[in-house]
């Protein structure tokens, strides 16, 4: 197998593709990534049993093959050559030789057979849609992902497809994030699959705000996700996700219209005072005011008003700080609508904008 490429043609995908190889690796096959070379392509595959990746780039195959190589160390020497190297790759009798004009390393390989050979999986679903749809779908709701909850299904992020909708749901038992949005294509019927947290983080550093489409496809054990140049696969959590629509509040009297930015750096400055084990927020409501206070350990405390748009009853509440600043940071609107019932009951917040379709649920703590 041999074959040359640019550094700067290689570099980006072989980065993408080394994002999820383990550092310390169960099997020393993952810590490899397995390269093929064919016709006038160059393809890199990734996994760590549970994600897979795969890059396709140009190349010039002088001798077509196939061949693992260490991952870091092949992403650390591409790396250190300079932007307008040419490196040549040959790799023969259980070694790989990397040359790069006066450079020239020498790297072992594993036999390419041993590499795990992705099952084909029978998707039952696929639907393409616009990166930047697919990114904002996803950062607006997966900051709510439990992380290491015994409750392995909250450890991800529910997509389901009814009718037109995809939804994107994440939880972790004190708050709930949900979007939706309508694809081209109707699915059959309903269903749904429960994305592992590190996939979910490993999609949205692969997608960017471009209109170039992506094709998304579910199986019953897998999700795949094909980018342009890029395949992205996935084994699905296996377990029932709670039923979310049961979570949202409904019926609630007590609307609050704010601004978005002055809410998060209200929210902001009080979280000054916080500390670790208590993050709690008191928020005092009366016509027109919005009142945020923070009261810590010793005795320390921070008062924050701002008006507000608000004719309801006399309200006092608590939540926790840092969930009501994570769904600020990534509401996708400049003005949000609060929508209270009592002080024992969970806030609706939701974007002004209806189009925007967009909730945030956050459960209230003892004041």
């Amino acid at each position: 197998m041999q074959f040359t490429v640019s550094q700067e043609t290689i570099v980006r995908p072989l980065q993408l593709v080394c994002s999820i190889v383990e550092r310390r690796a169960t099997l020393p096959i993952l810590s490899t990534i397995l390269l093929k070379a064919y016709g006038t392509q160059l393809t890199m595959t990734s996994t760590d049993m549970e994600l897979e990746m795969i890059a396709t780039l140009p190349v010039a195959v002088e001798q077509e093959g196939k061949t693992t190589v260490s991952a870091r160390k092949f992403l650390d020497i591409c790396r250190a050559l300079p932007a307008n190297a040419t490196i040549s790759f040959q790799a023969e009798d259980n070694k790989v030789l990397v040359k790069a004009g006066k450079s020239r390393f020498s790297l072992s390989t594993l036999p390419s057979e041993d590499f795990p050979d992705s099952e084909g999986a029978n998707y039952i679903d696929e639907i393409s849609l616009p990166q930047s749809a697919l990114k904002s779908l996803l950062d607006e709701t997966s900051f709510a992902m439990a992380s290491q909850d015994v409750r392995y299904y909250l450890n991800g992020l529910l997509l389901e497809r009814e009718g037109a909708f995809l939804r994107a749901v994440a939880t972790d038992g004190h708050r709930l994030a949900l979007g939706s949005l309508t694809t081209a294509k109707k699915a059959d019927e309903k269903n749904s699959v429960i994305v592992p947290r590190k996939a979910i983080l490993e999609l949205g550093r692969l997608l960017n705000d471009s209109e170039d489409n992506v094709t998304v496809a579910f199986s019953t054990q897998q999700i795949k996700v094909e980018l342009p140049d890029l395949h992205f696969t996935s084994k699905l959590i296996d377990g029932q996700f709670p039923n979310y629509q049961r979570v949202i509040p409904v019926g609630g009297d007590k609307e609050v219209l704010a601004e978005r930015d002055m809410l998060k750096q209200a929210l902001s400055r009080a979280a000054i005072l916080s500390s670790d084990k208590h993050r709690s927020v008191r928020i005092n409501l009366e016509t027109n005011l919005f009142k945020a206070t923070v009261v810590n350990q010793e005795q320390e405390s921070a008062e924050e008003e701002m008006a507000v748009e608000y004719t309801g009853s006399l309200l006092e509440i608590a939540f926790n700080n840092a969930y009501l600043l994570d769904l600020l940071n990534a509401m996708p609107d400049q003005k949000v609508r609060m929508t209270f019932s009592d002080d024992n009951s969970s806030v609706l917040i939701t974007p002004f904008d209806e189009k925007l379709d967009r909730q945030y649920v956050v459960m209230p703590m003892r004041l």
